[in-house]
């Protein structure tokens, strides 16, 4: 009995040393084995490290504030002043026997533009010829009538039933000659039918202002009716400016804004004005506000249809500004060269507006006093790329 129990002891202090020996076995090749050793830091790409003669290249200024005028440029075109253009057509119905006048002709007002033959005038001057002798009838029953009241032999009432009627045949007189001037009868044409009782065969069409002849409507042998437009006559000594705003940049204009207006046709002639129309309605089909100026057109060398561009200029305010000359494109995106260090710079993405006086306002990106580059910036962007590459 006693010799088993012997033997299980010996064969469990095998076990244990095999146990021992496999543990050691493992552990020798991993104490061999060499240290991981720690990945060192990547250098970061936004920034560059130049050296002191280099720096000497570069200009730094601090980000400041300044006050500054926006300007938003419009595309425009000059048009005639609506309210300076009338539309002439004739007064009565008839046929058109002459044209007197083409486009692009200067007139003056009172001037004949074209004759028309019309039965409506020709009855409206014989109405005339009645009634102007009905007025002269009229006139020498008054005076007859003022001999017998002073010889008692008729009453004051009827002298006055007689004056009456002599002051309606004056008034019916009146109201046709004007009618006959409406339709185009000339002062001398009346003249001779009152005096002479002259028809005249014809009426005119004519001209209420004095301008140029912009559109002619109307040929010899044209019927012509009342309301028909047969010419455009625009004085062109003050003319329109117009744009259009795109909805978004529409809320900054106001009407009395100042303008700088240019006009390539003209040597790059330059106006000021100011606007005097901003509209109340979008275009759906364009998404744009209408806008407007006029100025004076004494020369008359502006003419209508001419292109032009229109400089608007926005409100005085204090804003932090770079200068143009700062700003590197990228990535379809505006940067500049900020200073970190002495001679450490890091290209920032900002957001600016649009150039005003060779400055770009701040929207985001910058603060005040932040250094950045404003002489070389396009040299030390180039030097950063070849670093990268390299």
């Amino acid at each position: 009995m006693p010799a088993p129990a012997s033997s299980f002891s010996y064969s469990g202090h095998g076990l244990v040393i095999a146990a021992l020996t496999l543990v050691l076995s493992a552990c020798g090749p991993q104490s061999s084995t060499p240290s991981t050793q720690t990945p060192q830091a990547q250098p970061d790409p936004a920034l560059i490290q130049i050296g002191p003669e280099m720096a000497k290249r570069f200009q730094v200024e601090a980000v400041t504030m300044t006050d500054i005028v926006e300007f938003q440029n419009v595309p425009g075109r000059i048009e005639a002043n609506d309210r300076m253009v009338t539309r002439i057509g004739a007064a009565v119905t008839g046929r058109v026997m002459e044209v007197m006048v083409d486009v692009g002709d200067r007139i003056a007002a009172g001037q004949a533009l074209a004759s028309i033959a019309s039965p409506e005038l020709s009855q409206t001057q014989m109405a005339y010829l009645r009634v102007h002798s009905s007025a002269s009838l009229a006139e020498r029953a008054v005076e007859r009538a003022k001999l017998l009241f002073q010889a008692d032999v008729i009453g004051s009432a009827e002298l006055q039933r007689r004056e009456s009627e002599l002051a309606v045949a004056r008034a019916e007189s009146r109201a046709l000659g004007d009618q006959l001037r409406l339709m185009g009868l000339s002062a001398q044409g009346l003249a001779r039918l009152k005096e002479q009782g002259t028809l005249q065969p014809v009426g005119h069409v004519m001209a209420s202002q004095a301008g140029i002849v912009i559109e002619r409507k109307v040929s010899s042998g044209q019927v012509a009716q009342p309301g028909d437009p047969l010419f455009t006559v625009a004085d062109l000594s003050n003319v329109w400016v117009v744009g259009a705003l795109p909805e978004q940049t529409a809320k900054a204009v106001q009407v009395g804004q100042g303008v700088d207006i240019e006009v390539p046709a003209l040597d790059g002639k330059k106006i000021t004005g100011k606007i005097v129309y901003v509209g109340d309605t979008v275009s759906p089909e364009t998404r744009t506000v209408p806008i407007r100026t006029q100025v004076d057109n004494p020369k008359r060398d502006m003419k209508p249809q001419m292109l032009a561009s229109m400089r608007i200029r926005g409100e005085e305010r204090r804003q932090l500004v770079v200068p143009q000359a700062s700003v590197i494109r990228e990535n379809d995106q505006d940067h500049v060269y900020v200073l970190v260090a002495p001679g450490q710079f890091r290209i920032t993405p900002v957001e600016l507006g649009h150039a005003v006086n060779d400055v770009r306002p701040v929207i985001k990106g910058l603060r005040e006093n932040d250094q950045v580059v404003t002489h070389g910036a396009f040299h030390l962007h180039h030097e950063r790329k070849r670093a990268e590459l390299q």
